[in-house]
């Protein structure tokens, strides 16, 4: 399975949920992020907690998703709710869409341990999602639309 993950800016929830991906679901999940307008550059303080959870970050970079026509991605997931009500790129065609709202840990303000529990609640978030999804992604592609609906409506 190929999963696009998209956030407005890819440099924070998007990021994780790729990296999360990638390490939890070798093999079976293949998994890469966007945004619609990104920002050119990824949040650092997402790549200081992806490592500190001894998360790969090799790689990662903040891009368009209109870099990722050829990718043919099986579903987008967005992250964000701005996202989520964008107009998607029409190469997207019957691409299973998914949302899954996240709280932005880059946009929590407060003292540094405030920061380091929103970016470890959300990687843990992230976690828990992606278990299920090796699941799916393991079942007969036509059933991977009505699986990943149930997933999200529970």
């Amino acid at each position: 399975m190929k999963i696009l993950y998209i956030c407005t800016h890819n440099r924070c929830r998007s990021i994780l949920s790729e990296a999360i991906t990638n390490q939890e679901a070798p093999g079976v999940i293949e998994a890469r992020s966007a945004g619609s307008q990104p920002s050119g550059e990824v949040h650092p303080l997402s790549l200081k907690y992806l490592q500190q959870a001894g998360i790969d970050t090799a790689g990662l970079q903040s891009q368009s998703w209109h870099e990722f026509e050829d990718f043919a991605p099986d579903v987008v997931i967005t992250v964000c709710d701005s996202a989520a009500g964008e107009s998607c790129p029409l190469w997207f065609g019957q691409t299973i869409k998914v949302h899954w709202g996240l709280e932005d840990p880059s946009k929590v303000e407060g003292t540094p341990a405030q920061q380091a529990q929103a970016f470890q609640r959300c990687i843990e978030l992230i976690q828990a999602r992606v278990q299920p999804l090796k699941t799916i992604a393991q079942l007969p592609p036509e059933q991977w639309a009505a699986a990943l609906h149930d997933l999200i409506d529970h």
